[in-house]
């Protein structure tokens, strides 16, 4: 099975997470704490040899310092942070791509994720509203379609990525809204510290 490196995009703006409305600097440090909350689980992960992000210079220190690779992102939107972060993956690993708003992460579904996608040379993790796609591994070798958002799970299963079905109740649970933040049973440590005050 391979090890695979898993590229986060994370957005470093005041833009992030505008569906929560209030002030953006409210939006960005919520933004950051589920990032954070989401790639240090991504690091923890069985099968991970690596994290990449993609971000603003203002948040890279904070992603170093918890042992992820960090790419500046230049990206016009989504799609463009995404292929920045494969363009550092290493050729001989398996690439995944995972959302960076995954706050409540398990490590081991996520592991368990990419040890099922060891079997095909693309595959995806569909989020639990059905519709989107919270993960996409391609294998060492193979070309990943970077189709992220709205509607990605219909654009990447069309592109010939194979769903896997298992539950993973924290894995297909990124947050885009603040009833999704409030319907999860547990929180990363930043996230929960953040609500808290």
């Amino acid at each position: 099975m391979p090890d695979w490196s898993v590229v986060v995009p994370v957005k470093g703006t005041a833009a992030a997470k505008s569906r929560f409305g209030g002030p953006g600097a409210q939006r960005l440090a919520l933004a950051r704490a589920m990032a954070l909350d989401t790639v240090e689980a991504a690091l923890a992960a069985p099968g991970v040899a690596g994290v990449v992000v993609v971000t603003s210079p203002s948040l890279a220190q904070d992603f170093a310092d918890l042992g992820a690779s960090v790419v500046d992102d230049t990206a016009a939107d989504l799609r463009g942070a995404i292929a920045l972060g494969l363009a550092h993956t290493p050729p001989a690993l398996g690439g995944a791509v995972l959302l960076g708003d995954i706050p409540a992460l398990d490590p081991r579904e996520l592991g368990a994720a990419l040890a099922a996608a060891a079997f095909h040379p693309l595959a995806l993790v569909a989020d639990a509203d059905g519709s989107g796609t919270v993960l996409t591994t391609a294998l060492p070798g193979v070309a990943h379609v970077v189709g992220f958002g709205r509607g990605s799970r219909a654009l990447h299963l069309a592109s010939g990525y194979v769903e896997l079905t298992a539950p993973w109740p924290s894995l297909r649970r990124d947050v885009d809204t603040a009833e999704h933040l409030a319907g999860l049973a547990s929180l990363g440590p930043r996230t929960a510290a953040l609500l808290a005050g």
